[in-house]
Order: C-alpha cells, then sequence, then structure tokens
C-alpha cells in the first residue's frame, strides 16, 4: 500500500504540473494577443504641452481666479514676459533676478505659490488672485 500511495502522488503532482504548464501557455497567449491589439484613445486629449501663460492660466484656474490673474498680468507687465522694472522682472513683476526670461509655466508657477502664500488659496485650492488685485488695486502698486 505505501507503495501504491506514493505512485499515486507523483502522479497527481505530475498532472498538477502540466495543468500548470498549460494554464502559464494561455496566459501568455492572452497578453501576447491583448498587447498586439491597438488601443483607442482614452478621452481624445492632447499630450501637447501647454505653451502660453494664458493656456496654463485657463487650464489651472476657475474662471473667476482666471479674470483676476489676467488682470493682475495687464496692469503689471501688459503681458510681456521679458518686462523690467529695476529689480522686478516677468509677467508679474516679481522681485527676483531668478524670474528674468523665464519660461511661462516657471513663472506661473512661482506666482502661484507666492499668491498662495500671501493670500491664501480659495475652496478649489488655487491661489485667491481675486484677494491679490485687490490689494494691487487698493495700493496702487502698478
Amino acid at each position: 500500500m505505501l507503495d501504491m500511495a506514493g505512485t499515486l502522488t507523483a502522479r497527481a503532482l505530475r498532472g498538477s504540473e502540466r495543468a500548470a504548464s498549460r494554464i502559464a501557455r494561455s496566459v501568455a497567449f492572452v497578453i501576447g494577443i491583448s498587447l498586439s491589439i491597438p488601443m483607442a484613445v482614452a478621452d481624445g486629449g492632447s499630450i501637447d504641452a501647454i505653451q502660453t501663460l494664458d493656456e496654463l492660466a485657463d487650464y489651472q484656474l476657475t474662471d473667476k481666479q482666471y479674470d483676476c490673474h489676467n488682470e493682475i498680468v495687464f496692469r503689471e507687465s501688459s503681458n510681456n514676459r521679458f518686462a523690467v522694472n529695476g529689480s522686478h522682472h516677468g509677467y508679474y513683476q516679481g522681485r527676483s533676478a531668478y524670474l528674468k526670461g523665464k519660461p511661462d509655466d516657471v513663472q506661473f508657477y512661482w506666482y502661484w505659490k507666492y499668491v498662495s502664500h500671501r493670500y491664501g488659496i480659495t475652496q478649489y485650492d488655487e491661489p485667491d488672485y481675486c484677494k491679490a488685485l485687490d490689494h494691487l488695486v487698493r495700493y496702487s502698486w502698478q
């Protein structure tokens, strides 16, 4: 009986190895087919980089904050990335030589952090550009 039990056990294990091999081949086959099928674009969105400050602001901000942001940029630099007024540089006339000649996205996020820290954020987790504009107008700093 011991031999018979051992033989049955050995056959059962050998059958399991064959079953596992068949399953592995099936999985590999399915993966190979799925990788060869062209996939459709999920949302039709673009992977193109955002090129301008206006596009970036439009993408990141609510309508109200977008309008306030654009008013600030117009008052500070007349929408000129290279604007300089003494030690103040860029769209937002930040007092930092770091901003001199920087691309739109660098200036945008620099000002994002500045306004967030100084004037707080809205309920939508964006800087409160309207408070910043109010401060700018109140003290006539442009």
